[in-house]
């Protein structure tokens, strides 16, 4: 009996230790028998893979519970390189990319049926330590900003966008260092590698919340202006009726109290009904961004 409570523990922390990188599997109903469909769902790199698995997690779990037939799968990402790939394979039938990715997957067979809510936090943030000597943009010059990944939307191209047009030319008075994920971007500041690092406001919420005392010995020194919050899409021959089912349960969460709180771990208020054109204000942005800042596929 020893022997066996040490192989069950054993493999149990073995589990526990697997890379985050292993895909959710959300619990499935009791009428399990009766699943004929299993749908893959994606999240872009919002955090880390262990986070966003950790956020997303029961809100997929939460769906598959009040959905009768079918499976939803929740797949984190690596990184945002990854992600992509995914998603212009067409590999996810649900996901949500960020602006930039929701309009590139139209050309890939998605279409767009919902958003995050709360666009005024969907902007640039550019962070730099308080003890810095970083007072006006033009204090970077000559020095390294951190980003989370080229495409990322609000923590990449808009913060270089408002440094472009704020006084640095972005592609030769500085270097743009890409560090893989919002919180390596804020880290990456905290330990003096780079001079400033862009994010966005919901991984630098959740960055006070987890590190008070790293978070502390930073400030933003810049905002963007919003643009719209990340896209909910899904692949076109995903039938309307399982769409229906999806959003309805998504765009209701904000109505109950066990729907608030998993909503207040992304944090988010809500989500909500938008289709392509909710986004034609990102296509103008990104050409825009493509003329002036550097150069991007924009379809």
């Amino acid at each position: 009996m020893v022997r066996l409570a040490v192989f069950v523990m054993a493999l149990f922390i073995s589990a526990c230790e697997q890379s985050a990188q292993d895909q959710y599997q959300p619990i499935i109903a009791e009428n399990a028998e009766n699943v004929v469909k299993e749908y893959v769902v994606g999240i872009h790199p919002l955090h880390n893979p262990k986070r966003l698995l950790e956020v997303y997690g029961p809100i997929v779990e939460y769906i598959n519970l009040n959905t009768k037939g079918v499976h939803f799968k929740l797949e984190a990402s690596r990184n945002y390189e990854e992600f992509d790939k995914k998603l212009y394979a067409g590999h996810f039938d649900f996901a949500m990319p960020n602006p930039y990715q929701s309009v590139m997957s139209l050309g890939h067979g998605y279409r767009i049926f919902g958003k995050m809510g709360d666009d005024e936090d969907f902007r640039g943030i550019i962070l730099v330590r308080k003890d810095s000597h970083i007072h006006q943009v033009t204090d970077l010059k000559g020095k390294i900003v951190s980003y989370p990944a080229k495409t990322a939307l609000a923590a990449t191209m808009q913060p270089q966008h408002y440094l472009q047009t704020h006084g640095i030319d972005i592609n030769r008075d500085i270097e743009n260092r890409y560090v893989g994920s919002q919180e390596s971007s804020i880290v990456n500041v905290f330990r003096g590698n780079v001079a400033a690092g862009a994010t966005w406001p919901i991984p630098w919420k959740t960055f006070q919340i987890r590190n008070p005392e790293m978070a502390s010995e930073l400030i933003v020194k810049w905002k963007t202006d919003p643009l719209v919050n990340n896209g909910w899409v899904v692949r076109k021959d995903v039938p309307d009726e399982m769409v229906s089912q999806f959003s309805a349960l998504l765009f209701s969460m904000h109505e109950s109290e066990q729907g608030r709180v998993m909503l207040a771990r992304l944090p988010v208020s809500r989500f909500e009904p938008a289709s392509d054109e909710t986004y034609s204000i990102v296509r103008t942005f990104l050409a825009e961004f493509s003329r002036i800042v550097r150069p991007i596929p924009t379809e």
